[in-house]
Formats: structure tokens, C-alpha cells, sequence
């Protein structure tokens, strides 16, 4: 029969794909649990609302079945020229990439995608995990594509975006040439495809769009998924839509969703998101990583010896010593040019403030003017460059 779409169903998946209609979803996007053996709490903003849902199975061979019930049920509703995207860490990824393997096909694996991020953790002893693999499958050789294209990397040559590239007998790439052995313009060029490494912001803890659900993902993720394998009214559907992040992202670019989950409280909460969506726009990939890097290099090189974090974007602190004093942190601000030292020291006594610093350091880089030898902040020591106190000696004389 045939399906309504742009709805929420509360159940197990397994049960409610059963009344979807077969080779009729373009996209599935499924963020299933991770196989961590723990149940996930969290509160929303106001604290008002717990979310939670329980990951543990016991083996693996348990969760390789739960997997592959409802992967091959999946593959079954799907179109043939549509895609199938699966969320995984470490905890699981070698069991997913089998079920998928097994039920879709070894030859129909298109992409591990990473979607890296930079997030702050506690230290332990290893790595930092800063990375999720999404494996990308089609359910046959004829799917949907959309090419995205990305800049040239800085490095890149000028020759290499404006020439036209062949290949020599021993299949070398080499710039294409004519008869007389001139180089050859190429067409024009849109860029760079998209690669299999995304970096894309996590969800900082103050985001709009965030919403308290254990496992929210970034909108700006699920609309690059389905941008690259949809079109404008495709459907796309959600298994485990969880905070409905998904099915958001769905309506924003006009395709059609369902989400199923077998929370109450996920389908109730999925259902708001939609009449009301709330997207955090990234300043950081509409910039770049390198716009934020703005930290005062004449400054920190004042600081060549000591350890110390630099700091970005700050207008009151330029870095932070490793070391503390009396269990809060050491505070350092260098004197700018055309700055008074009465302004410099401002800024840094609010940042005390701010950071509940009790003893800072305010680098003096300008000679003293009128009114400025009396300044004091509590904590706060100046201490001033070879320059400043050669000038002020021959004064003194």
C-alpha cells in the first residue's frame, strides 16, 4: 500500500518498517546504539527532562543480530538507486561493517566516512578520540550522487587548476600537450570533489540547536549526507531518529522524512524540533580554521622559555601559563601598540575577574605616560621589556 510520509512513529523499527512500502526510501541514515555496554543519560537545557536509552547487550553476537534483522529489513524498503548511511565508533564499527558487508554487499561499499572534530575531554592514558565513522552503502551500482565540490588546497599550483591533465603510456598523469608541444588549457574547473574526511564542529554545550539528547548530532552533518544522495522531495527515513536531528534536517531541504524510535519521550521531542527548527550556523567552516587563529605572535614570543597555552580570540588574555597560582590560573596580557598601559591593564584585571585568576602578568611594550606609574590590580605584576627600561633610565639621567 502506499505510504504517508513527514510523520514520527514510536516503536521498534523492526516492527514499523514492516509497513513501509519496499523499493520506496531514497535515503536511510541510522544512528543506531554504539555496542558501548552502558545506558546513556542526559538532561535537557532546562533540566526539566531526562533522556535516556540503554546500550548494553551483553555480547557481540547479540548486537550483530539486532543489527542485522533490521539492516536487511532496510534493505528491502530501499530504492535501488538509494543509499544507506551508518553511524559507528570504535566500540562497534567491526560488527556494522560486517552486517553491512553481509546484507548489502561487499561490492556496494561506497565510502568510511570520518567526520572528525575538535572536542575537549579529560585526559587519559592513549588518544584523544576525536572522530565517528559513518559507513556509506548503495543498494546497487545505479545510485543517486550529487557531486559537492571544495576549495583547491592552498598549496595547490596555479598550473594545476588552469592546465589539462592526461595520462602518458606508463598511465603517469602529466600536462596534456598539442602537436607543436604546447601546454594545453583545461576546462574550467569547479574545485575539488569531496573527500571521505569531514570536519565538521561537534556541538558545543552552549549551541542553539542543541537540545540535551545523549547522541544529537549536528544538522550540518545530516545535510551534507543528504544532499550528496537525495533530491528535493526524496524521502529519507530515520530508524533510530533519536532527538530527530535527521528528519530536521530532511524538511530544511525540502525532502520528505519518517522517523521511528522506540522512546516516547525521542518521538515527542522530534515532533518539536520540527515545527520549530533551530539551526547553529558554523562560523568555523564558513571561515576556515585558520581565521581563528589571531593570537598575538610579537606577544607570545615575549614568552619564549615558559610553558604556556596561547589563547585565541580573547581581547584580555594573550596566554595562560601551565603552572597556577594557589589553584587558579596564571593570566598573561603584552601591552599592544597604541595602547595605554592603563587600557592594557583593564583588560586584564576583567579577565581576572572573568576567569577568577588571583595573579596575572601585564607585559609593559610602550614607555610610561602621564598618570601611568601608579596603576595596581591586586595580583596583577607589570613587568616591562628591555626597551622600556633602557628609556626610562636615560630619562632618569
Amino acid at each position: 500500500m502506499k505510504h504517508k510520509y513527514n510523520y514520527f512513529r514510536e516503536g521498534d523499527c523492526l516492527d514499523e518498517m514492516e509497513q513501509i512500502e519496499k523499493n520506496s526510501i531514497h535515503l536511510i541514515y541510522l544512528d543506531p546504539p554504539f555496542f558501548t555496554e552502558r545506558k546513556h543519560t542526559l538532561k535537557s537545557k532546562d533540566r526539566t527532562k531526562e533522556f535516556s536509552f540503554d546500550d548494553t547487550w551483553g555480547s557481540s553476537e547479540g548486537y550483530a543480530h539486532f543489527l542485522y534483522q533490521r539492516i536487511t529489513l532496510m534493505h528491502q524498503i530501499l530504492r535501488d538507486d538509494g543509499s544507506i548511511f551508518v553511524h559507528c565508533d570504535k566500540s562497534g564499527e567491526h560488527i556494522v561493517r560486517a552486517v553491512l558487508d553481509k546484507v548489502f554487499g561487499e561490492k556496494n561499499f561506497q565510502s568510511e566516512i570520518i567526520w572528525s572534530y575538535k572536542r575537549w575531554s579529560n585526559s587519559k592514558k592513549g588518544l584523544l578520540p576525536t572522530h565517528q565513522n559513518i559507513y556509506f552503502y548503495s543498494k546497487t551500482k545505479n545510485f543517486k550522487f550529487n557531486t559537492v565540490f571544495t576549495a583547491y588546497s592552498e598549496t595547490t599550483n596555479v598550473d594545476q587548476i588552469l592546465q589539462r591533465r592526461t595520462r602518458d603510456a606508463d598511465n603517469k598523469s602529466i600536462y596534456d600537450r598539442d602537436k607543436e608541444g604546447n601546454i594545453l588549457l583545461g576546462d574550467k574547473k569547479k574545485g575539488v570533489p569531496l573527500n571521505d574526511v569531514w570536519d565538521i564542529p561537534y556541538l558545543n554545550p552552549k549551541a542553539k540547536e542543541r537540545v540535551g539528547y545523549p547522541t544529537q548530532k549536528p544538522l550540518l552533518l545530516l545535510e551534507r549526507i543528504i544532499e550528496l544522495t537525495t533530491d528535493e522531495n526524496d524521502i529519507v527515513l530515520d530508524p533510530f531518529c533519536g532527538s530527530g536531528t535527521t528528519c530536521v534536517a530532511s524538511k530544511l531541504l525540502n525532502r520528505q522524512y519518517i522517523g521511528i524510535d522506540k522512546s516516547f519521550e525521542a518521538i515527542e521531542l522530534s515532533k518539536s524540533r520540527i515545527k520549530n527548527p533551530i539551526k547553529t550556523e558554523s562560523n568555523l567552516l564558513k571561515r576556515g580554521r585558520k581565521s581563528y587563529l589571531n593570537a598575538d605572535k610579537k606577544a607570545l614570543a615575549l614568552l619564549e622559555g615558559l610553558k604556556f597555552n596561547a589563547v585565541q580570540r580573547n581581547r584580555g588574555i594573550d596566554a595562560i601559563l601551565i603552572e597556577q597560582y594557589d589553584n587558579a590560573p596564571i593570566l598573561v596580557r603584552v601591552q599592544k601598540e597604541k595602547e595605554t598601559l592603563i587600557e592594557s591593564a583593564s583588560f586584564l584585571a576583567k579577565a581576572m575577574k572573568i576567569k577568577k585568576s588571583k595573579k596575572s602578568i601585564l607585559i609593559q611594550t610602550n614607555h610610561s605616560g602621564l598618570f601611568e606609574t601608579d596603576i595596581y590590580y591586586e595580583g596583577m605584576n607589570i613587568l616591562k621589556i628591555p626597551s622600556v627600561e633602557i628609556v626610562n633610565i636615560l630619562k632618569e639621567e
